[in-house]
């Protein structure tokens, strides 16, 4: 997966979950907290994670399919929570799920739904951040490795590390 498909989807989708009811007419004033704290930080995750991409790929190692895995299950709660997150309109909170329901039950759904949206959204990302950092790792040396430094491949016992 390329870094600058990371950035771009990365910040397409914290506007869209921090402001994204606003292509729905129902924006209001809760996406000025929403942009600060969930927008900049998805952002923020995301440029990080197209780093680490980049650090994989010139080390010559492949990205995991864990990676890219957790990332993109990230991105599809990103759209859930973008969705289902509400704004203040008038004295209601609506969603865009709300709104396109029109029913009550709806309304209080999208509410039930949004914050584990999120923070599904916020954990993949971390998660597909960390495997980014593995794949970039090298590999541990195997034991039966270190067999073969002892002169006539003996195959004495390794020493204790705190001996």
């Amino acid at each position: 997966m390329r870094s600058s498909v990371v950035v771009v989807v990365g910040v397409v989708l914290a506007l869209w979950m921090a402001a994204g009811r606003w292509l729905f007419g129902i924006g209001g004033s809760l996406t000025w907290w929403y942009l600060p704290t969930i927008g900049l930080v998805f952002i923020w995750l995301q440029v990080w994670q197209a780093r680490r991409l980049r650090v994989t790929a010139s080390r010559g190692r492949r990205t995991s399919r864990s990676t890219i895995v957790t990332l993109i299950l990230a991105w599809v709660c990103a759209i859930g929570f973008g969705l289902t997150v509400p704004d203040r309109v008038g004295d209601d909170l609506v969603s865009i799920l709300s709104l396109a329901g029109g029913s009550a039950f709806s309304a209080e759904m999208s509410l039930a739904l949004c914050n584990p949206f999120g923070i599904l959204a916020f954990t993949l990302a971390i998660a597909s951040l960390a495997f980014a950092y593995a794949d970039a790792r090298d590999p541990k040396p195997e034991e039966d490795e270190h067999l073969d430094e002892h002169p006539g491949g003996s195959t004495a016992m390794m020493a204790h590390p705190l001996a």
